[in-house]
């Protein structure tokens, strides 16, 4: 089940100041060791090491494919991607790839000037049986404890009787 908290911007200039959200409230976060531990205890036939060996291969290559420029798909699982969060800039003449204040590398030549990228990023594309569609008919979800006291807190005081 994926349990929700809740929260309330507080943010005074934003337009949504003052409502409340929703936010998925994550127990743990698995490591690659974690992982394997696991998939080896649903009598797969291997080690949690040899899968752990194999989780460790796949993430060094995804890793080295997305950063070539390619996408890499996992079925029923995701695509993987890199992408780049970039600046506004006033002309074509003044963008250069370029990261912060970092150099980066373009068809082997470093170009050491310009402001174009922002920042790099993954993303993680949903595909096949893992869709935003099939996620919503299979998702379990779920107040935590502290979420569900600030709910009915908020109920309470909606219903009491104005002073």
């Amino acid at each position: 089940m994926v349990q929700l908290n809740v929260y309330k911007n507080t943010d005074s200039t934003s337009a949504q100041y003052g409502k409340a959200y929703a936010r998925a409230d994550y127990k743990q976060t698995l490591s690659v060791s974690d992982l394997a531990k696991l998939m080896a205890e649903h009598n797969t036939g291997f080690s949690p090491g040899s899968i752990e060996g194999i989780l460790v291969d796949a993430v060094k290559t995804i890793r080295e494919q997305t950063l070539m420029g390619n996408c890499v798909k996992i079925d029923n699982l995701a695509i993987f991607k890199c992408s780049v969060i970039s600046n506004a800039c006033s002309r074509y003449g003044v963008m250069k790839a370029k990261i912060g204040a970092k150099s980066v590398r373009i068809n082997g030549q470093t170009v050491e000037t310009g402001n174009a990228i922002k920042s790099m990023k993954l993303l993680a594309v949903a595909t096949g049986n893992y869709t935003k569609e099939e996620l919503n008919k299979d998702a379990t979800l779920g107040w935590t404890k502290a979420a569900q006291e600030k709910i009915d807190a908020d109920k309470a005081a909606m219903n009491q009787p104005e002073p």
